[in-house]
């Protein structure tokens, strides 16, 4: 069997682009391969402000920024949705679209999923008020009431986003309290469009000519239940791991985090991870980049041997 590249990285976020920056800088041949726009959550993002030397940029400026940085020492940006990794001397990495690519080792940096809410007319009112993508979806809803379901940094991120276009943004968490930083608590409750809904969670998307009207909320202590008006409906509760198509090797927690050690290696030889979808800590763009640069290196030595 031909082996194409020595490093196929699955992945086109933080992670999977710093590898590819160390990975060709170390002289081997590397092929990213990416089933969306390179950038990952970043894309998504509207500004961030803890990545050292940035003051504040917007995410999908730095994820441009990072993709040409990537791909400027030699490495090949592919498009594929990975079904499918065939372990042996040679990796097989097999996509959707029926192409196949070999070679000496992986890298594996899908990054995670919005989690759903898994109420009535989540599914059908989504692209129709209910998103994923406050930075993409945002400008649609000027001068309206939009809602945000979450009270983690993501959350709170995105409202302060949205604040710009919406006459109105509620946000809506569980309990009484933020799981977000303190810097980011103090923007929202100092800002004046932003209303706070606290320990209630959403029942229901309420539909309104075919689009999001309402949304039905459940006050969590009483179970008393209350229609809140709103154009949109923006969940942000958490992530889970793009890793499903690694399930034969047996390589993730029960969660499909995927276990690696500290040098970003999988149970598997030749198989690494890095960024958000490994079992870690902090999951930020700092530390997806880290991840990367370990995987990449780590990847080199498994190759020279």
């Amino acid at each position: 069997m031909d082996i194409q590249y020595d490093v196929v990285i699955i992945g086109g976020g933080p992670a999977g682009m710093t590898a590819a920056i160390y990975a060709t800088r170390a002289g081997l041949k590397v092929a990213m391969l990416e089933r969306e726009a390179p950038g990952g959550k970043l894309i998504k993002t509207f500004e961030i402000e803890n990545y050292p030397a940035i003051k504040a940029m917007n995410g999908a400026d730095l994820a441009y920024q990072m993709f040409e940085h990537s791909t400027s020492f030699g490495a090949e940006y592919l498009y594929g949705d990975v079904v499918k990794i065939e372990d042996g001397e040679v990796k097989k990495i097999i996509s959707s679209d029926g192409n196949t690519y070999t070679a000496r080792a992986i890298i594996i940096a899908t990054g995670t999923k919005e989690r759903l809410l898994n109420i009535p007319n989540e599914a059908e009112l989504t692209g129709k008020g209910v998103s994923y993508c406050a930075v993409c979806d945002g400008a649609f809803f000027k001068n309206q009431v939009v809602t945000v379901i979450g009270g983690g940094n993501s959350s709170l991120e995105e409202s302060l986003y949205l604040s710009q276009f919406a006459s109105q943004v509620n946000v809506v968490i569980r309990r009484d309290v933020f799981r977000a930083e303190p810097l980011i608590q103090e923007k929202v409750l100092e800002n004046k469009k932003i209303n706070i809904i606290k320990k209630h969670v959403p029942l229901e998307i309420i539909a309104e000519d075919g689009k999001v009207g309402a949304i039905l909320l459940e006050d969590v202590e009483t179970k008393e239940k209350m229609t809140v008006p709103t154009k949109a409906v923006f969940p942000y509760i958490g992530a889970d791991p793009n890793t499903s198509f690694t399930n034969d090797l047996g390589i993730s927690d029960k969660q499909g985090y995927i276990l690696v050690n500290d040098h970003m290696e999988t149970s598997v030889k030749g198989i690494f991870a890095a960024g958000d979808c490994i079992s870690k800590v902090l999951r930020q763009v700092v530390t997806a980049c880290g991840d990367g640069a370990v995987a990449a290196q780590s990847a080199f030595h498994y190759i020279k041997g």
